[in-house]
């Protein structure tokens, strides 16, 4: 079955344009060239499209990496157990005294507390380690050609090649993830465009080396969705024996206004005075804190795992990726960086 599978594989390395006929009945080709007539009408300039157009195919690794994302592949358990490893988190505590002053600067500006900054940035490249070698506009363009997403992905491509144009990278080194995403936070280009930060003033939103323009975009990012820095995420909490009979009349009576697909898991939101009420408690036994929050409750592994009330804090990390799982993991990471 290997033998097969890496077979079947080289098979789409050879002949990309098989896949994409398989995929989409319009020929790659033809594809790209209405794109190019959009791209000019936009205003993105044709020598950038010149270069990046060049040779352009489609790369079937991208789909295959898009068909098997950890979010929806693992368990809650086994996501969680790969991102917090005791050296993510010793690195990450390194870092935090290295960059300790850019991060007090950042967390006094933009009023995030450089524990969540510095989360964000370990589980999206472990602190700039792993930012990406796959070509940015490559990825983009085979999963703006891919039916699946194409509308999303046609956006962030023509994004993209606006950053290009503007200069803020060269071609040559737009490299990121296989989704597209850029530089040490992770931003998609449209992210970068309506977020990335310029915070050491030298002229350029650089994601890629500048650490300091890379904290103060995580942390412009939390602060447009709502952080509070009088806030946690959430905590883990010990539910009441009798909560079963307590759920039903805890379900949502409306659909999630963002992130659906995370929040829709979650109970509705109570005051946390109300959750005590209920009689849900720290994980230690202790009362919870006497604040006036606003919780909801989420079991990521089902009614025989873990339970976590989580604050709106925890809403602004959805909006950075729409996962219950990858939400959890920042703020334990978060919690273990403190």
């Amino acid at each position: 079955m290997r033998f097969l599978s890496g077979l079947f594989f080289s098979y789409f390395l050879l002949f990309p344009t098989v896949w994409a006929q398989q995929e989409n009945a319009q020929p790659f080709a033809e594809w790209l060239a209405e794109l190019r007539v959009e791209a000019e009408e936009k205003g993105i300039s044709a020598d950038i499209l010149d270069q990046v157009f060049a040779a352009l195919e489609p790369n079937p690794r991208v789909i295959e990496l898009d068909r098997k994302q950890p979010e929806f592949t693992q368990t809650y358990q086994q996501y969680l157990t790969a991102r917090l490893s005791p050296i993510r988190i010793q690195r990450g505590q390194e870092k935090m005294v290295e960059y300790r002053d850019a991060f007090a600067r950042v967390a006094a500006e933009k009023k995030v507390q450089p524990r969540f900054i510095a989360a964000i940035w370990g589980i999206e490249t472990n602190y700039g380690a792993t930012p990406g070698n796959m070509s940015v506009v490559q990825s983009l363009a085979t999963l703006a050609y891919d039916p699946r997403r194409a509308g999303y992905f046609r956006n962030e491509l023509l994004n993209a090649l606006r950053i290009l144009t503007e200069g803020h990278i060269p071609v040559a080194d737009m490299k990121g993830s296989w989704a597209g995403a850029m530089g040490q936070p992770q931003f998609m280009p449209s992210s970068f465009n309506d977020y990335a930060q310029d915070f050491d003033g030298d002229g350029r939103r650089d994601i890629w080396l500048t650490e300091i323009d890379v904290f103060a975009s995580i942390a412009h990012y939390l602060k447009r969705y709502g952080w509070r820095d009088d806030m946690t995420w959430g905590r883990e909490v010990l539910l009441p024996a009798n909560f079963a009979e307590l759920e039903e009349g805890l379900k949502q009576t409306e659909e999630p206004k963002s992130c659906q697909r995370a929040l829709r898991s979650h109970t509705r939101q109570l005051s946390l005075a109300e959750w005590q009420d209920l009689g849900v408690r720290r994980l230690n036994g202790d009362d919870l804190p006497d604040a006036d929050f606003q919780a909801s409750l989420v079991r990521p592994a089902g009614a025989a795992g873990s339970a976590y009330l989580t604050y709106d804090n925890f809403r602004a990390i959805l909006r950075y990726n729409c996962s219950n799982f990858y939400a959890l993991g920042v703020g334990h990471l978060a919690d273990r960086l403190r």
